[in-house]
């Protein structure tokens, strides 16, 4: 199944890359650098603890549950 956003999106994501030699580290710099110049609003969440992760999650293997 073909999207047609995630086709206009591959080479821009690729372009975008392959400025940095598909480096993830300099990639993620970039992007972190862009945010930061944004005036975007950005979300943050606080981290959940594991346990309520585990709790909350009924695809975990057995193993997984300790």
């Amino acid at each position: 199944m073909e999207d047609p956003i995630v086709e206009e999106i591959r080479p821009i994501r690729n372009e975008h890359a392959a400025q940095f030699n598909y480096g993830i580290d300099p990639i993620v710099a970039d992007y972190k650098r862009l945010a930061a110049e944004s005036n975007q609003p950005r979300v943050s969440f606080d981290p959940r603890k594991i346990e309520t992760l585990i709790a909350s999650s009924k695809t975990l293997p057995a193993t997984a549950v300790k």
